[in-house]
């Protein structure tokens, strides 16, 4: 029997996923054993580190808080729209003419009209992932601005913490949705693109995801005088800084 190149897609495509979920498994076991080797694990000392701080500021700071989380509220919801749009337009393409440009004899791969609606489906998968997850990431940003902001609160600093870190996490996976989409997308084009982008894709990700730094180990407040945004230190509390120092 002649290789055929349909049967790329068999080899290739299987091949390139598999890189895919393996990195992202390696990712995972590393957050979740050593988080301080991942940037993600990097971010969460110091989101931990804030909401220490946050909680334990005076009213007036309460106003600089709750803008950090309005922005990544607005970022959330604005990538959730993205994908739900996305999404919208994918069904409404597989829902339209049969002639479809995916299926020309330029594509060095399956163009079958069954392999076609695989990876429409499969698009539109990652899409509606990354719309549900970056949902989650602003319910939970919603969630911490009504911890934060509640008057003489008497909520664990733990507890805001998690809401916070959990937010982060579900922006995480939305962003990792959208990375399955992008190599899916290229799948379009052919498994030979689909399988590329996978190896540089996860090439790419690799150096990004990975810290060497080490943790920045945040003193107490009670260990150091409190300079408050916009404030200036002034002389003697310099001079005392300077004596404790």
């Amino acid at each position: 029997m002649a290789f055929e190149k349909e049967h790329l897609d068999l080899v290739l495509v299987p091949s390139g996923l598999l890189i895919v979920f393996a990195y992202h498994l390696f990712l995972l076991y590393r957050y979740l054993t050593v988080p301080h080797t991942t940037v993600i694990g990097f971010e969460n000392n110091d989101k931990r580190a804030w909401v220490e701080r946050i909680m334990q500021a005076d009213t007036r700071d309460v106003g600089i808080a709750l803008n950090v989380i309005s922005s990544n509220t607005t970022a959330a919801t604005f990538l959730a729209s993205i994908s739900l749009t996305l999404s919208s337009i994918i069904g409404t393409w597989i829902g339209s003419s049969p002639n479809n440009v995916f299926q020309s004899e330029l594509i060095y791969g399956d163009t079958r009209p069954a392999t076609i609606a695989i990876k429409y489906i499969c698009l539109l998968t990652c899409f509606l992932l990354a719309f549900s997850c970056f949902v989650q990431s602003a319910r939970c940003f919603v969630h911490a601005n009504y911890l934060i902001s509640t008057p003489n609160s008497d909520i664990p600093v733990k507890n805001v913490e998690m809401v916070v870190i959990r937010a982060g996490e579900f922006w995480s996976l939305g962003l990792r949705a959208i990375y399955f989409a992008i190599d899916l997308l290229l799948w379009f084009l052919g498994p030979i693109p689909m399988f590329v982008c996978s190896v540089v894709m996860v090439s790419l990700l690799y150096h990004l995801d990975c810290n060497s730094n080490p943790l920045h180990r945040h003193r107490p407040l009670g260990s150091r005088p409190v300079k408050r945004v916009g404030e200036q230190m002034t002389p003697p509390a310099m001079l005392i800084q300077g004596r404790v120092a």
